[in-house]
């Protein structure tokens, strides 16, 4: 069975919920192993008052037993606390009482309209609640478990905030897994302290101007197993799946692997990483431009993915948009919302990346237990080793 998850449930409704299937049975899991990335998703200078409201923690409902997967489907719950607060008869499963008055003030740049006409629904909130982001907190539970079989295999994964507004940090390709160490500590979780500040001093000039800031961030990989991914099919390459990974997420609008759109502007004697070998290291790159693909597969550098995410489309002084239910002019729709979410954002990217090699691992060396799957990859190391 290929490795796969699903989420399910609304933004502001009594839960979220992550179904992860094909795990390899025997996994040993703690809560730790979730919950952590669950709390780092909620952290971040410039996130609104929902985040002071919840408290993300993961109940496994399935699949486990004793700390060690089973083999079945693992199904995990994240309670919405905003739900007894507010939104019972909003976001009731059946009918109310009374009426719940519908939201027809579509906010540009969000799914609102688009999924009005989709759906043909006279009222956003159906909509806006299953494109909410908060949808992502059930992908970084699922991220917690492909984070625990990828580091089975020695794969960690990391990821930093190089960009928020004006303020940028320089590209790097050298980065090295201890150099992550205290990213969290920074409020916007970039590297750079002197960078980090200008980042904070911008959001908070966004939220006083009652606008909203995007960014770009990374997400790094070290010590990925060589050849995953396939380069015999469009679909089968690793950095099609890892692309439409990222774009899956939420206000995502562009991604790029290793050097990306820099390599469209250098010659080919500075784009590509050269190849050398030796009896310690085997076959390594002095450069990573490639971002640790090459042909679709991983190649043993680190797999080095950057994404830019646009502003958050609610705005405290809103845009002009059009009342569906009457056509009149009028300001979009305002809710609770973030000035800035990159900080959160690179946290669901690192859920994201450790699927995608998660499941190429799977793919490639198979097993129903974890044993089975020890073996295999243990093997065909040993053979690259040589």
């Amino acid at each position: 069975m290929a490795l796969t998850y699903r989420t399910a449930g609304e933004s502001h409704g009594p839960a979220l919920f992550a179904v992860v299937e094909g795990l390899p049975a025997g996994l040993e899991l703690v809560p730790d192993d979730i919950d952590v990335d669950l709390a780092r998703r909620q952290l971040g200078y410039g996130r609104g008052g929902r985040m002071k409201i919840e408290r993300d923690r993961v109940q496994v409902k399935t699949g486990l037993r004793h700390g060690r997967t089973i083999g079945s489907p693992l199904t995990m719950e994240i309670p919405n606390l905003d739900f007894p607060n507010w939104a019972q008869d909003r976001m009731a499963v059946w009918a109310p009482e009374s009426e719940v008055e519908p939201i027809t003030l579509p906010r540009p740049g969000h799914a609102d309209l688009a999924g009005m006409m989709k759906y043909g629904t006279d009222d956003l909130r159906p909509i806006l609640e299953r494109a909410s982001a908060r949808e992502t907190a059930a992908r970084v539970a699922a991220g917690g478990v492909f984070k625990a079989l990828l580091r089975r295999y020695g794969t960690e994964i990391r990821s930093h905030v190089v960009e928020i507004g004006p303020v940028s940090v320089p590209r790097r390709d050298d980065l090295e897994l201890a150099g992550f160490d205290g990213v969290d500590d920074s409020p916007v979780r970039c590297l750079d302290p002197d960078a980090s500040a200008r980042m904070r001093q911008a959001i908070k000039e966004a939220g006083q101007s009652h606008d909203t800031l995007g960014g770009v961030f990374e997400v790094w990989a070290f010590g990925v197993v060589p050849g995953l991914g396939s380069h015999v099919t469009g679909d089968s390459r690793l950095d099609a799946r890892i692309g439409a990974a990222f774009m899956g997420i939420q206000a995502i609008k562009g991604v790029e692997l290793g050097a990306g759109f820099e390599l469209g502007r250098i010659p080919g004697s500075r784009a590509h990483d050269e190849i050398f070998h030796s009896a310690e290291r085997g076959y390594f790159r002095r450069t990573n431009r490639s971002g640790g693909i090459e042909g679709g597969m991983t190649h043993g550098e680190p797999v080095v993915v950057r994404a830019v995410m646009k502003p958050i489309s609610t705005l405290s002084r809103p845009l002009a948009s059009v009342d569906v239910a009457t056509k009149e002019a009028r300001s979009a729709f305002k809710e609770r919302a973030d000035i800035c979410a990159v900080p959160a954002a690179a946290v669901v990217g690192e859920a994201m990346l450790a699927y995608v090699l998660a499941q190429a691992l799977v793919e490639k060396f198979g097993g129903d237990s974890i044993r089975e799957l020890d073996e295999s990859v243990d093997r065909y190391l040993a053979a690259l080793r040589g």
